[in-house]
């Protein structure tokens, strides 16, 4: 797998994570300082994000095995030269 690959993977990870603390930071914490209809409303924001996030991390996973998967076949269908 290419090294941008796997960055780009590892970097829809993280920012699933760091949506998903953000959103939970919102629910525990946010009704102290914002309206009811606020927090409710930014908690989907960062939480649908977060989904977003982690899909695109394992379609992007799932791309690039079906890609490998297809190069190895084509590998494996060569005759050997002799």
């Amino acid at each position: 797998m290419d090294n941008k690959i796997k960055t780009r993977i590892i970097l829809f990870y993280i920012g699933g994570i760091f949506n998903a603390m953000l959103g939970l930071y919102v629910v525990f914490e946010g009704p102290s300082f914002l309206p009811a209809d606020q927090v409710k409303m930014l908690s989907l924001v960062f939480l649908g994000f977060t989904v977003v996030n982690f899909y695109m991390a394992s379609v992007m996973k799932k791309k690039v095995r079906a890609s490998m998967a297809a190069g190895q076949a084509a590998n494996d269908d060569r005759s050997p030269t002799a």
